[in-house]
């Protein structure tokens, strides 16, 4: 049984804590959490499990890895490489392996380099592994796109939709793609650097660039809001019409003057409630050309929990440094535990 510790309770760290109890590989350890109204309380009840787990959630970090012994942490705390480093490293000099879905952490060795060099460096002096995976950096619009690629003779340009209902997400989330704010709240978000859309597509484009061995010159994106004509409402956020209902946001790699990767990503809570469909869109133009349509489009909330926890086992038996999921086996869902 690989042990595992589900570090961050949020709505996607809850799913990943849910999903990890129920697979037969995997034993949970331990939990934390920084809400301190959650210590204290038997994660299986808090997840709603059928019983209790006999795991106690606590907001000490030190403590939860030093008394549960882990194989591996999985981090669902935060977006960005510089919230998540310091709780990478910690769990690094302990010997504990670590998956994140941070999204800057899924192809972090151009945008941060220095960081990335420095998780590589000590996962291969204390002989562990770090990946960093989610839906989406770390699935649709890169591995997916790369694993499609495997069948063409060569490729000219790609071109990619995920068209998704934030709906699941949690609270960090909606704020960064400025979902709740008004046109001018998202404007000023946009230029304060509170509202970024889409966490990335820089990782994901770089991703795809650098296994194709394409040289980019650079990466442009634009944001722009999706403006709700209705009433809208999830667990962490209520809109009204006229109020930002989510984010439209392209990213593009180009070399010279030619888009040789654009990635398209609108995505906003409920998008049904404006007859507005989902789906993953691929074309891949070369020889030969290949398209993929999936609709709707694959889960945000369903699909980063289950990567997170079926790249578990790959992770604990693969060599130690610091992996993007483009360098592993395709992930596949681990069977559940018996009833």
């Amino acid at each position: 049984m690989i042990r595992v510790v589900c570090w961050g309770l949020g709505a996607m760290g809850s799913g990943i804590a849910r999903n990890a109890a129920k697979k037969d590989q995997i034993h949970v350890v331990g939990a934390i959490d920084r809400d301190e109204r959650l210590k204290g309380k038997d994660l299986g009840e808090y997840l709603g499990l059928k019983k209790p787990l006999g795991v106690k959630i606590d907001s000490d970090p030190v403590k939860v890895l030093n008394e549960s012994y882990p194989d591996i942490a999985v981090i669902a705390t935060n977006s960005f490489v510089s919230n998540v480093l310091p709780q990478i490293m910690l769990c690094v000099e302990k010997h504990i392996n670590v998956i994140t879905i941070a999204e800057e952490m899924a192809y972090p060795f151009e945008s941060h380099e220095e960081a990335a060099q420095l998780i590589d460096s000590m996962a291969k002096k204390y002989g562990v592994t770090v990946l960093g995976t989610g839906i989406n950096p770390g699935f649709v619009l890169d591995q997916l796109i790369l694993n499609l690629t495997g069948a063409c003779l060569n490729v000219r340009k790609i071109t990619a939709r995920r068209i998704n209902d934030l709906s699941p997400f949690g609270k960090t989330v909606m704020e960064t793609q400025g979902v709740g704010s008004t046109p001018e709240q998202f404007k000023a978000g946009l230029k304060n650097g509170t509202i970024v859309g889409h966490i990335g597509f820089r990782q994901s484009i770089k991703m795809i660039a650098d296994y194709l061995g394409w040289q980019l010159d650079r990466i442009e994106e634009e944001r722009e809001p999706i403006i709700s004509k209705t009433r809208r409402e999830t667990s962490v956020v209520k809109i009204e019409p006229g109020m930002v209902a989510g984010c439209k946001h392209i990213g593009r790699g180009i070399i010279g003057n030619e888009v040789v990767i654009e990635l398209i990503h609108p995505q906003q809570i409920h998008p049904e409630i404006e007859q507005v469909d989902t789906g993953d869109y691929i074309v891949i133009e070369g020889d030969p050309t290949v398209s993929m349509a999936i609709k709707p489009e694959i889960p945000g909330g369903k699909g980063t929990m289950a990567l997170a926890t079926n790249m578990i086992p790959t992770v604990i038996d693969w060599d130690p440094g610091f992996y993007s999921m483009a360098d592993l086996p395709i992930p596949v869902c681990l069977p559940q535990k018996e009833e």
